[in-house]
Order: C-alpha cells, then structure tokens, then sequence
C-alpha cells in the first residue's frame, strides 16, 4: 500500500529543492546573504535536501526490506537490485551537470558528485543496513552526526564553491564524493541512516516524537550558544554555528529534527490506520510525489536554459525574480497532476520499477 504521506514529503522536499536552485540562478538586484528573503530561501534549501535524502533513505530500506523478508536473498540477487538504481542514479546526476553545466553559465562540471551519488552510494549500502539492528544504525547514526569534527580541514572548511564542485582526477573525484564535495557520503548518510530508522518506528509514534523532543532542546541550545558567542546561527558556508557546505554537526541535527517532525506532521493519523494530516486537501501534491527523480532532473533542463540566459548576472528587481521563482517552483504541481492523469508510465520512476523485475 502506497503511503500518501510519503508522496506528499517527497513533493514539499523536491518543490523547496526547485525553489532554492531557481533562487541561486536568477538571484535579484541587490541582494545580500543579509537580506531577509534571502535568509528564507537559503531555510528552504537547508531544509530541502535533508528531507529529501531522508525520505529516500525511507523508500530504499522499505523496498530492500521488503525483498529481504520475501525470502533468502544471495548476492546475484541483492546485485539485480542495486545495479539498476547504482546506474539510473549516476546517469541522472551526469545529466543534471549536464544541463546545468559550468561553461553555460551553471553551477557544476560534468563529472560533480552531487545528492543522486549520495542516494546511488546509499542503494549500495542498503543490503547492509537491512541487516544491522537498531542500535547498530543508532550508533552509525551518532557515527555521521559527529565525523564532521573528525574530519576537520579534510572537509573544506575554507573552500569556495568551485572548489568544491571540481576535481582533477579520479582520487579528487573519490573525495568530493565521499568526504568534501556537496553532499558527500560522510555526513550525509546520516539522513540515510535517519530514514532507516524512521521507517522501522513506524508503528512507533512515541519513539519518534521522542527523538524529535530531544532535538528540538538540541536545536535551542544551537540558537543560545551562537547568542552567546554572537556568531551568526546559520550561514550556507563560513563561521556560523549551521553550516550546509560543509555540513556541521549542528546542521546534521537541526535539519534532521525538522525533516523529522515535518514527517511527523504529514504523516498524522496514517500509521494507525486513518489519514495523513488535512486528510485529502493536501492530495493535490501526492502525484508530484510519486515522480520526485523525474522533475528534479527536468526542473534543471529548465534552469539550464535560464543560465545561458543571464550568465550568472541579477538581472531582475527582486519583485520579478520573486514571481519567476515561486512560478517556476509551483508549476510543477500541476504539471505532475497532468503528468500522472495521461501519461503516468513516462518516466525515469517508472523506467526503474520494470528495469528493477
């Protein structure tokens, strides 16, 4: 049975994913990281990819389970399941460097690691995590929440953005996807892991809001310790208490305990048997929610194009780049709706699902 409240995350996580990409490209006039919309753009994203990486990790160890508990699984078969999505996942991110490429303007060289080779290297770990128990995945889980210390300078605690997006050669590219690029393997299986555990407490609700308890008392020590110090609270890179590039600690937990509970709020009474929160006023985002991969691919084809068009420069007022980004983040409700109405089987989904029999 397909959860309603699953598709709904997935559309909110790829639809503030689309909002914060269209911001970085059509940025307006005049703006600084100071700015108030800024900031709240800047929220959007740091929130987006956690939810998204999180939910992933969800629907990955429910289908390895699945096919786990369906009986003995030997290698040749754990290898049928992983191959197609290893491959489909890296093709995807190919193309989206592709599309949204350095030298038209974009953000990335075509061969950048990026979050579908974290989910490619998360479907390569999935055999394993089915076969670890909770407090195994629990101790994992604190494992990422702190290697970003261990880790140090290896991080790129200095780097700019196009440092962290090349490599020359194949150890550099090894470790922009493992440890320094932008959604390197150490941390961000953390939200993997954190899927993990959220699908397996999924009739347990008190765990769950436990967790969340926990990390909310985390996430206002965060606020009071950067009061106190009079650091900034949270910046995308630089000396801030949350930081996306690279991930602190303290980001790892603030944005897992949101992901957390804003799966909590949508999932509402669907566990026991009764319906996702607002019950079916919210069902016009579940078939964006069914072809997350697809849009997310397509969305960049669309920004691509703006990119040669502006080359990186504000070109708008803040009015007009406003309307042009929340436009292009909605049209994408619609579109899935039409999508799923007349041509439902069109797509890199469900291109995996018959490549995956």
């Amino acid at each position: 049975m397909r959860l309603r409240h699953i598709d709904r995350a997935r559309a909110i996580a790829v639809l503030c994913m689309v909002e914060v990409h269209t911001a970085a490209i059509i940025p307006p006039r005049g703006m600084t990281v100071g700015d108030p919309a800024a900031f709240m753009a800047a929220a959007f994203g740091g929130m987006a990819a956690p939810m998204f990486i999180m939910i992933s990790g969800w629907g990955m160890h429910m289908s390895a389970t699945r096919r786990s508990s369906q009986g003995q699984m030997g290698a040749s078969q754990w290898i049928n399941w992983m191959i197609p999505r290893v491959a489909i996942l890296t093709f995807c991110q190919i193309l989206v460097n592709i599309l949204l490429n350095v030298d038209r303007g974009g953000r990335f060289e075509w061969h950048t690691p990026g979050v579908l080779t974290l989910l490619a290297v998360a479907a390569l770990t999935a055999p394993i995590l089915v076969g670890l128990g909770a407090r195994a995945r629990a101790s994992l889980l604190l494992a990422m929440a702190v290697s970003p210390v261990i880790l140090g300078d290896a991080s790129g605690l200095d780097w700019t953005w196009w440092e962290r997006v090349s490599s020359a050669g194949g150890t550099e590219w090894i470790s922009r996807l493992l440890w320094n690029g932008t959604y390197p393997v150490i941390p961000w299986m953390f939200y993997i892991v954190l899927g993990t555990m959220v699908h397996d407490t999924s009739k347990s609700r008190l765990i769950r809001e436990r967790y969340i308890a926990m990390g909310l008392i985390l996430t206002a020590i965060t606020i009071v310790f950067a009061v106190l110090r009079d650091i900034p609270w949270a910046l995308t890179e630089g000396e801030a208490v949350l930081t996306f590039f690279p991930a602190s600690p303290a980001f790892l937990v603030v944005s897992g305990t949101f992901a957390l509970l804003a799966h909590r709020i949508l999932e509402g009474n669907e566990a026991d048997g009764g319906d996702p929160w607002k019950g079916d006023s919210l069902s016009f985002l579940e078939p964006l929610g069914r072809i997350t991969l697809t849009v997310y691919v397509a969305h960049f084809a669309v920004l691509g194009v703006v990119a040669l068009a502006v080359q990186g420069e504000a070109r708008l007022e803040f009015l007009p780049a406003f309307v042009a980004t929340i436009g292009h983040t909605l049209v994408w409700i619609p579109l899935a709706i039409l999508h799923q109405r007349h041509c439902p089987n069109i797509c890199i989904e469900e291109f995996l699902r018959r490549i995956s029999k």
